[in-house]
């Protein structure tokens, strides 16, 4: 039954951390990312489709990502799909293949950048954090039903906050990867 409660803690505080490095995939770092277009879906005969699942996505210059459909007619709804994103980016179409080039970033742009990045990650800590009181929770409860004892209730509110200082540090070591990679021209 404890473990219960760390397997359960571990397992939330893990889908925390990978939706935080989805979530910053997702950012334009001045660099040509095929996470970027992960998000975006094309209404490809009525079903709303990744873009990677409807052809290649290659990175032949650093800020340039090409996607060369394997159906030439799908290159259309692909294109209305990615001026509708968030991107902020024309692409480029040759009846071919779907060109996507990447502005420089201004610095402005760039510092916006790491304050949404920041953000995301005291969003991620926050939640992690929230997902420690819960499991606190849960073990406090244990030990009113005589479930536990008064040391595994202690050894396992220090196993809970171990996890959680050891994915916050993550979390720090994420955001700092990315804070680096946006602000290196």
């Amino acid at each position: 039954m404890a473990t219960d409660v760390m397997d359960f803690a571990k397992e939330r505080m893990n889908k925390t951390i990978s939706v935080l490095q989805q979530e910053l995939g997702g950012l334009r770092a001045g660099r040509a990312n095929p996470q970027l277009l992960d998000r975006i879906l094309v209404d490809y005969y009525g079903s709303p489709t990744p873009i990677n699942q409807l052809g290649n996505i290659s990175v032949p210059e650093p800020r340039m990502l090409v996607i060369a459909a394997w159906d030439n007619k799908a290159i259309p709804a692909i294109e209305k799909a990615i001026q509708k994103s968030e991107l902020g980016i024309n692409p480029a179409n040759d009846g071919k293949v779907i060109r996507l080039v990447f502005p420089e970033l201004t610095e402005e742009r760039r510092k916006e950048l790491v304050k949404v990045v920041r953000k995301k990650g005291e969003e991620s800590k926050v939640a992690i954090r929230a997902i420690r009181r819960d499991s606190n929770e849960q073990i406090k409860t244990q030990k009113k039903d005589n479930l536990l004892t008064e040391d595994d209730q202690k050894r396992l509110e220090e196993k809970i906050q171990k996890l959680t200082d050891d994915l916050i540090k993550d979390i720090d070591r994420i955001i700092a990867e990315k804070e680096k990679e946006i602000l290196s021209v």
